[in-house]
Formats: structure tokens, sequence, C-alpha cells
């Protein structure tokens, strides 16, 4: 006897499947709550989160507890209570920083934790992380301190031998 799908349950397979696909590369995924955001709200928040590398899921808990299950993600499970939007990103602060600004600007977005690797991370802990710099922001600092070392070398090795040139122009002067 062959095992009958129906459409329905097909098509929530397929969903599943696309949120687990869609979440498995993140590093943080931020579990929000929409407190009854309208079209236009939601619209910027998209916006304000695809300009930063962040994607935006809305889903059933159910189907969200349903996909995180034996993965990573797993102790998401116990912030997928009431209206939910998850917020994640490759880079691990991204998602937190656009989630908390956006909460500071509408009171109808609260932070509610989220989990980064396998860590789990209450609102406190989302907040902290958000005032970090970001990964782009930390290779640009890494990278200007490498380079200023290389010129202030370069300027002091210079310094000393335009200190020497003047030196020995003054004892051949004296010698003379």
């Amino acid at each position: 006897m062959t095992e009958h799908h129906s459409p329905n349950r097909l098509a929530k397979e397929q969903l599943t499947a696309e949120i687990k696909a869609d979440l498995e590369p993140s590093e943080l995924i931020v579990v929000n709550h929409q407190l009854g955001l309208n079209a236009d709200q939601t619209r910027a928040l998209r916006v304000a989160m695809r300009k930063e590398g962040v994607e935006l899921k809305v889903a059933k808990n159910k189907l969200v507890k349903h996909v995180v299950e034996g993965t990573k993600f797993a102790a998401l499970d116990k912030f997928l209570t009431g209206p939910t939007v998850l917020a994640y990103s490759k880079d691990p602060v991204a998602a937190a920083r656009v989630s908390v600004e956006y909460a500071k600007k509408n009171n109808k977005f609260k932070i509610v934790g989220g989990v980064m690797g396998d860590k789990v991370m209450e609102e406190a802990q989302i907040r902290m992380l958000a005032s970090l710099p970001s990964l782009d922001q930390l290779r640009a600092t890494l990278i200007g301190l490498l380079q200023a070392p290389a010129t202030k070398i370069a300027g002091v090795l210079q310094a000393p031998a335009g200190q020497l040139a003047r030196v020995l122009s003054a004892r051949s002067r004296q010698e003379a």
C-alpha cells in the first residue's frame, strides 16, 4: 500500500524544509514579538533588516519548534510563544543590532531572546551583543591596526636616518 500525502501536508513539509535551509547557515537567531505592527511598519522592518544582511521570518511557533528540533537552535523552543518574528544573520551581531535598533523606535516590537550557535541568550544579552561592532567593522579596525604600525615604523626609521645625516653633516663642517 502506498503512502498518501495530502497537498496540505506536502506544502507543510516543503515550508519546513525551506525554513530549515534558511536558518541553518545563521550564526544568530533573535526571537522578537511583533505586537500589532501594520503592513508599512513590517515593510520598514524588512527593509532595515535586509540592508544589514539580516533575514526576517514570520512563521507559526509550532512549525518553528518542529524546524529547530534536533538542530543547534533547538534551545529557541523556550522563546517561541506569542506573535513571534525571527531575525537571523550569518554575521553574529547584525540580527541583534537591527532588532535592538528597531525595538527602540517601535514599542510594538519587543526582543524576547535568541540563540547564538548553541548558546541561549536572554534579552539583556541580545542588547549587549547589539552594542558590539559588526564583523565588517572589526575587520576594518584590524586592518587599520595592522597598517598603522607599518607607517609608524617607516616614520621612526626615517627620523633617525635624517638625524644621522644632520649629525654627519655637522661633523664634516666642524672638521673642515
